[in-house]
């Protein structure tokens, strides 16, 4: 038997592999998927490793079920991120250069190399393709390309054109998240932290501070009447500036924000927060109120002061309630202005008190204050004397009234901070002056993307809900840029098209990708993609017959199958695409599926390769091979669930794949003749093929797993101790072991294709051809049969656990057929909970009165723990119990090495014979 060696298996199949992959068009049915392509700034981790083997998993299945395949990958380089990256290395960051050196282990002379931001996207990009190719995705990687090739990049204005014509690209002053040492608008892959913060707008309340105005941002501006003081900061300092040409206070970082906001902004003196504590503000709407001091005030806030209304917010209450306690400012008295059905005349004091919360660190106050929130948005109303209109209508009303005659103004700000751009740099939020948008606020676009999510296979079925709440809260998005790599803009050349935009529709561009560059990027008119993806025919096309192969490629292969993706890509990615598609393709190539992924954790930990808690996926390959990752990736946890790298368990698995493959090389040259257990075997196998593949189609590859290892695995243990002594089993087992080996092919396709060509192949198992189950050779009555025995066996084992003596004999007494009657009966009921009093109305079983109740009873009790697919069978026909057991004496004798007599209930002198029931025999042991 050749020796266990996934490194000798991997060397192997990579030279058999060699252009193995490379798909083409052809007369077999087609399935293209596609896999979010990556962004190489730095070495491949573990989660990125998930990412691109689940969709290998399927693409190697569906090659297997006779499909044509396609399964491509590309490069996306766009953007500023590596333009950041660049930077921090020339400037020797060392927190950049030990991630690069130390982590990421770019050898000296190549870091050296990195103040270049190409060279990082080229090395990496390399580094990718060679990681990728060590775990056995099989890419046709003909079609590689990155997103600043000129021929992709004419492809992107070629989409342009489309979205700009109809009318979703527009101009305009809008805020967006910016970089101030880029000088650039920053999206959600931009971000070391914050992808999730979105833009929020904020009303000013002014309040006179002598000459001076203080500004708070709130998203209530109708609490104004509920305002009972003002918090600072103490260990704060902030500025006195004049903000268009009027005197504020504010923290030093407002000031700097609100110049990116069209104010002008002067600041003329600094201001202890010591110093305003304990002095006076007023405002028309709530008369005259004191600062207090508040460390929790962050100056880093909008501006940096906060209103209070301890009545309805629980923060205001608690910190308020803090500092009564230690007997200062007793005088205050929350001012409740709104009613809310389900709370109290005070809302946040009766939430507060209600959870019994005793300090502002707990963890519960962000959702308690959110629920508060809530609740007064969409049931409270205004108290009489505050006007009595329903928050909602309030809300609005009052912020416009503010602006109007009491000097405010809006302010935007993040929902959640803080917000990091990759060049290390805090975010901050400018108003943009012709600045170009996507419109994605247009209703009429977000129909005709709403409508195509609704003809989309989405998977897991529940992230429907998240999509449609994208769609329908998707605002317009700043699409251009100024720095960082990409598409220039083709109406503002001075601008770049940023990351996400241009990555919407290149799972099109895929299906030409090899062939395109074979023509000068100057040919590339908007006519000629007309031509290779709507058919639009015009004179003067240049390479028409290399367009035609091109527009043959894209019919065959698009509309695409399925996408894979992460589920924090919903909320732009994965619906920009949607958005996208519906404006450029007809419907008939429109997307069809999308499969959304959960979260990689490490040993419980979040992974994040800016804080270092990442495991490279080279290393994992390097440790335990790539079949014992992919087998862990893949088997952990569905794609869709959160995974937990843990070495321990991945090293479980590693034993898991040998324990297989010395199975397979030991048993598949026996040469026996099939007895009845060779059959179950057998018929158990059509089972396990048929789930396995209803569970692929379904992309469960955990459960996938379970069934073609574990469940082939544990009814192998079962059959070879069924074995009569001396024998190694029979020829069927070759058969097993080819089908076993091809059922796990697509997960362990290294060990697969070293036991195919163990087992006499000279093709690749990749293209072998699925199993498939054969319903003429399952046999439920050989299954029952072996279900009924292993069953008893177990009860035997556990009955001698617990007695604790060793036994002289074992009987095993059977049922009556008036049981069997009654269980069958049961087992046909639709409605078991009435079935007793039908079954008691039967002559005979009415004279065995309580004894035929009680088995009743029994009989259903069993049957809701027996598996569905052994109470059916049993509904029509029971297991002639006597012949199992008699033909398995010899087997029972040598198991547990004692006589084994079988009797019958009624004429057994044993009192437990009274318990046996269908398929549960009674056990005596003497």
């Amino acid at each position: 038997m050749s020796e266990f060696d996934l490194g000798k298996f991997e060397e192997e199949a990579h030279e058999r592999w060699t252009r193995a992959f490379e798909s083409n068009p052809s007369d077999r049915e087609k399935f293209y998927l596609t896999v979010a392509f990556p962004y190489p700034s730095g070495a491949m981790h573990v989660g990125h490793g998930r990412t691109y083997i689940v969709p290998d998993v399927i693409a190697r299945f569906w090659r297997m079920r006779g499909r044509q395949v396609l399964f491509p990958m590309a490069f996306h380089v766009t953007g500023a991120p590596v333009v950041g990256i660049s930077k921090r290395i020339a400037r020797n960051d060392p927190k950049t250069i030990h991630l690069y050196r130390d982590l990421y282990k770019v050898p000296q002379d190549v870091l050296a190399e990195f103040t270049e931001p190409l060279t990082i996207v080229k090395h990496f990009a390399a580094e990718y393709q060679r990681v990728m190719t060590s775990c056995g995705l099989s890419i046709d990687w003909r079609r590689r390309f990155i997103t600043v090739d000129p021929t992709y990049s004419k492809f992107v204005e070629w989409q342009w054109k489309h979205l700009y014509e109809a009318g979703h690209v527009i101009k305009g002053a809008h805020p967006v998240r910016y970089c101030t040492v880029d000088d650039n608008p920053v999206g959600d892959h931009d971000l070391l932290e914050g992808d999730k913060a979105e833009v929020i707008k904020f009303t000013l309340v002014m309040f006179h501070y002598g000459d001076a105005f203080i500004p708070t941002a709130t998203l209530r501006p109708e609490t104004i009447h509920g305002v009972t003081n003002l918090w600072a900061n103490p260990n704060v300092t902030y500025v006195r500036a004049l903000v268009d040409g009027k005197p504020w206070i504010v923290s030093k970082e407002a000031a700097e924000k609100l110049v990116l906001q069209d104010h002008t902004v002067e600041v003329q003196e600094e201001i202890e927060g010591k110093d305003l504590v304990d002095k006076t503000v007023t405002h028309p709407l709530c008369g005259t109120v004191p600062i207090l001091p508040a460390d929790f005030v962050d100056p880093d806030m909008a501006t940096g002061m906060v209103m209070s209304v301890p009545a309805h917010a629980p923060f205001d209450y608690i910190a308020l309630r803090d500092l009564q306690q230690q007997g200062k400012y007793t005088q205050i008295k929350p001012i409740p202005l709104i009613k809310v059905e389900g709370y109290g005349e005070v809302p946040a004091q009766d939430a507060v008190e209600r959870a019994g919360i005793r300090h502002q660190m707990d963890s519960r106050m962000d959702t308690l204050t959110q629920e508060i929130y809530s609740a007064e948005f969409s049931k409270g109303k205004l108290f009489g004397k505050y006007g009595g209109q329903p928050v909602r209508v309030a809300r609005e009303e009052v912020a416009q009234e503010m602006c109007d005659k009491y000097h405010s103004v809006v302010m935007y700000e993040f929902d959640t901070r803080p917000v990091i751009c990759r060049c290390g740099n805090k975010v901050k939020v400018k108003i943009l002056h012709d600045q170009w948008f996507l419109k994605y606020s247009d209703p009429a676009w977000k129909q005709q993307a709403g409508d195509h999510l609704k003809d989309m296979a989405l998977v897991p079925p529940e992230v429907r809900a998240e999509f449609d709440r994208t769609v329908g809260w998707l605002k317009d998005w700043a699409c251009t840029r100024r720095v960082g790599l990409g598409t220039r803009f083709p109406w503002d050349p001075a601008q770049l098209i940023e990351p996400l935009s241009d990555s919407t529709v290149y799972m099109a561009y895929y299906t030409i990708a090899h062939k395109i560059r074979e023509i000068d990027p100057k040919l590339l008119t908007p006519a000629v993609f007309d031509y290779i993806f709507l058919g639009k025919k015009s004179p003067d096309l240049p390479e028409k017959k290399k367009l035609d192969a091109m527009r043959e490629e894209f019919l065959y292969w698009y509309p695409y199958d399925f996408r894979f993706s992460a589920k924090d890509l919903i909320s732009n990615h994965l619906t920009f695409q949607i958005f996208h598609h519906v404006t450029i393709f007809p419907k008939d190539k429109l997307p069809k599926g999308m499969v959304v992924f959960g979260m990689g954790l490490l040993n419980g930990a979040k992974m994040s390769s800016s804080k270092g808690n990442v495991f490279l996926l080279e290393d994992a390959v390097s440790e335990f091979g790539a079949d014992t990752v992919r087998m862990f990736l893949t088997g952990s946890a569905e794609p869709w669930q959160d995974f937990d790298w843990r070495n321990e368990l991945v090293l479980s698995t590693k034993k898991q794949i040998e324990r297989f493959y010395s199975t397979v090389m030991e048993i598949q040259d026996a040469g026996g003749e099939p007895q009845d257990i060779d059959r179950w075997l057998i018929s158990r196998l059509q089972e396990h093929i048929a789930k396995m593949t209803a569970v692929l189609e379904n992309f469960q590859t955990r459960q996938a797993l379970q069934e073609a290892s574990f469940g082939i695995e544990t009814d192998l243990k079962w059959y070879r101790r069924r074995l009569p002594e001396g024998c190694d089993g029979s020829r069927e087992l070759a058969t097993l072991c080819s089908v076993w080996t091809r059922l796990l092919a697509p997960f362990i396709p290294f060990t697969a294709e070293h036991l195919w060509k163990e087992m006499g192949s000279k093709d690749l198992v990749s293209f072998a051809e699925w199993p498939v189950a054969d319903e003429k050779l399952v046999n439920t009555r050989i299954e029952l049969a072996e279900e009924l025995l292993a069953r008893t066996v177990e009860d035997i084992e556990s009955i001698r656990k617990l007695i604790q003596i060793t036994p002289k004999s074992i009987t095993i007494v059977l049922a009556p057929e008036w049981k069997h009657e009654i269980f069958r009966t049961i087992a046909r009921s639709t409605d078991r909970n009435t079935v007793i009093k039908e079954i008691m109305k039967d002559d005979e079983m009415k004279k065995r009165g309580k004894e035929a109740t009680d088995a009743a009873k029994q009989c259903t009790t069993l049957i809701h723990r027996l598996p569905p697919q052994v109470v059916a069978p049993l509904a029509e026909e029971s297991v002639n119990e006597r012949a199992v057991f008699e033909a398995a004496q010899a087997f029972l004798e040598h198991e547990f090495s004692v006589p084994v007599h079988i009797a019958d209930a009624e004429s057994s002198e044993h009192a437990k014979g009274a318990t046996a029931l269908p398929f549960k025999p009674a056990i005596v042991i003497e």
